[in-house]
């Protein structure tokens, strides 16, 4: 359904014409959106703090996804607004650190601790495909040259990483 929805050809040959970068973008606060409340429902502040051995409560859940969020609504109506290449840079180093990184995360952490990882079907059924989804679209349509587009996944792992590390394990080495 939503890959004819404003569809762009995919060129010959192809089987799928492929969704415009500027709407399939909003797909990933909706997704976020679903995944904070699978991560709250199936206790993800405690399993951090008892499973994960960092600290994180209720408060700190509440406040971190109501900023992440807000800087993904903001980050996506921006490149839905007027794409330049700083928004879509931002944008990518930002979605692909709390969505492609994130459902790597999840399905990481659940073998590793033999325990279902809040959040992993959401990740695993949301974020993986439309995160695949929007990389082919950046590729594809251009949007970002590969080169690029690998580089912001690289600073998205950045900055994952200083996340879980700041808000998790609050600066512990």
């Amino acid at each position: 359904m939503i890959v004819a929805m404003n569809a762009v050809d995919a060129g010959p040959g192809s089987a799928l014409a492929l969704p415009r970068f500027r709407n399939v973008i909003w797909l990933m606060p909706a997704a976020y959106l679903l995944h904070i409340v699978e991560e709250y429902l199936s206790g993800f502040p405690e399993w951090v703090t008892h499973d994960v051995h960092g600290r994180f409560d209720d408060t700190a859940f509440a406040l971190n996804n109501l900023a992440f969020m807000a800087i993904l609504v903001t980050l996506v109506y921006a490149n839905f607004r007027k794409r330049t290449l700083a928004r879509t840079v931002a944008l990518a180093v930002f979605a692909s650190a709390n969505l492609f990184w994130d459902a790597l995360f999840h399905l990481g952490m659940t073998p590793i601790l033999d325990r279902y990882s809040p959040g992993l079907l959401t990740a695993m059924l949301l974020y993986y495909p439309i995160c695949l989804l929007i990389g082919v679209i950046v590729v594809r349509q251009e949007i970002l040259t590969g080169r690029r587009f690998a580089l912001a996944l690289l600073g998205g792992l950045a900055l994952f990483a200083f996340v879980v590390w700041y808000g998790l394990f609050h600066f512990a080495i």
